[in-house]
């Protein structure tokens, strides 16, 4: 009311502005005036009054006032335009009206749909985004999930749902139904986790690949973010090696068939994605396996592109993991993913830790402990985690462990492409694992 209330007045104003200036602009054709005198007419000009014209005339003179037409018709245009012009203005207002009217009973209308009566958990728009994603495979698309729904699917974050903890927060099991479950990573602080929380929804939402975690949605509540992850029911790939079974679920063949997973998803990142991308923060916590135990990436918070100018790119990783030409120079480039790769292959053949504690003031890498043995055949099977000791043909283990001694070489050039390296343990793994090794 009250913009209508404005458009009538602007309205009224610019005809009375329009009039006025016309009434200034042309002061001597505004009217005439006119004596009449018996049948003789003289202009008020021209009029020279005689006393015989008295005499014969003694009558009153009478007075006409005469406007000129082309005043009344630019008067009459100025109605006409500016009454045009209030009324397109209504209508494009009416019409913007009815369309806000209808898009915000839509919404209404969806939002109540999707609530389940009894739990008060809306289920299906969630369930039926991640299926759809799944099945056409679909990019740049994630649903937005209202914070009450997370905390409820979570029991309010209780420790019992809790699955890990990271640098920014803790992810938790979300129980949104009976058959679906969810991982929830919550994200907490300052302009850093905006970053990476905006980082990691932009990149996920672009990526569709078996072996790259995919995003069921998100949400932002205050200063707090949520990520919600397919569930990987099998946890990360640290829990699984350094947790309480100590890597006793997974053989050989299985370890083998993680490192492809791994390799495959990196050999998307640098090879089909373009530009090109670094996944920068590679370690076995943030790789994650499934009830198959099939292994896919995440965590892509500090991922970057290729060729990212290095002066834009703030140092990051973790201490192990990261390749030394960007830990000491800043150097960033897809051999750094490598040598991170390497690190995880070392894990998952030797079962230590990237970095143990020698003393309270002394760590030391398994890169730095494991050199010198990796490349002598003869101590290379003592330094094999005792869970697969003597499980693997020796043939495969020396390949393995030249594969890995190749991707944590300290020059980048000699690092091999990840391309390179998937397809040397490709024929490691059992068909029946993904790989092309026939097991008799």
């Amino acid at each position: 009311m009250k913009l209508l209330g404005m458009l009538m007045y602007m309205w009224v104003c610019s005809i009375c502005l329009f009039l006025s200036t016309l009434v200034i602009a042309r002061p001597d054709k505004t009217v005439s005036t006119i004596f009449r005198f018996g049948p003789v007419f003289l202009t008020g000009k021209e009029a020279i009054l005689s006393s015989q014209m008295e005499a014969e005339s003694p009558g009153t003179p009478e007075v006409r006032i005469v406007h000129h037409q082309d005043l009344n018709k630019k008067i009459l245009i100025a109605l006409v335009v500016a009454s045009s012009l209030l009324g397109v203005l209504l209508l494009f207002l009416f019409c913007f009206w009815i369309y806000r009217l209808k898009s915000w009973k839509n919404s209404n209308g969806k939002s109540k749909q999707n609530f389940d009566g009894g739990k008060g958990i809306a289920l299906t728009p969630i369930v039926e985004r991640f299926n759809s994603l799944m099945v056409a495979g679909k990019k740049d698309s994630v649903a937005v999930i209202e914070y009450h729904l997370i905390e409820a699917a979570t029991n309010n974050f209780g420790e019992s749902n809790v699955l890990g903890e990271g640098g920014r927060g803790c992810v938790y099991k979300a129980h949104f139904n009976e058959k679906f479950l969810a991982a929830v990573k919550r994200i907490e602080g300052g302009q850093d986790a905006q970053k990476e929380f905006e980082n990691e929804m932009n990149w996920l939402v672009t990526f569709r690949h078996q072996n790259i975690i995919s995003l069921v949605g998100c949400c932002i509540h205050g200063e707090t973010k949520f990520l919600v992850y397919e569930m990987m029911q099998n946890g990360s790939l640290e829990n699984q090696l350094h947790g309480p079974t100590h890597g006793s679920d997974l053989t050989w063949h299985q370890r083998l068939k993680i490192a492809v997973d791994v390799a495959r998803g990196l050999e998307y990142l640098h090879e089909h994605c373009n530009p090109p991308i670094v996944h920068r923060n590679l370690k076995s916590s943030n790789i994650l396996l499934d009830s198959s135990f099939n292994a896919k990436l995440s965590d892509f918070g500090l991922a970057v592109t290729a060729g990212t100018q290095n002066k834009n790119v703030k140092l990051s990783g973790t201490l192990g993991h990261v390749a030394p030409e960007y830990l000491l120079e800043g150097k960033l480039t897809d051999k750094s993913d490598v040598y991170a790769f390497g690190v995880v292959l070392l894990e998952l053949l030797m079962g230590r830790r990237p970095v143990e504690k020698m003393s309270p003031s002394q760590c030391q890498s398994i890169v730095t402990w494991a050199m010198p043995q990796l490349t002598d055949r003869s101590k290379l099977p003592n330094i094999v985690d005792p869970v697969i000791r003597d499980t693997m043909d020796l043939k495969q283990l020396y390949q393995v462990a030249a594969v890995a001694v190749l991707c944590v070489q300290p020059e980048p050039s000699y690092r091999p492409l990840i391309t390179d390296v998937l397809h040397s343990l490709i024929p490691l793994v059992p068909i029946e694992l993904g790989g092309s090794l026939r097991v008799a």
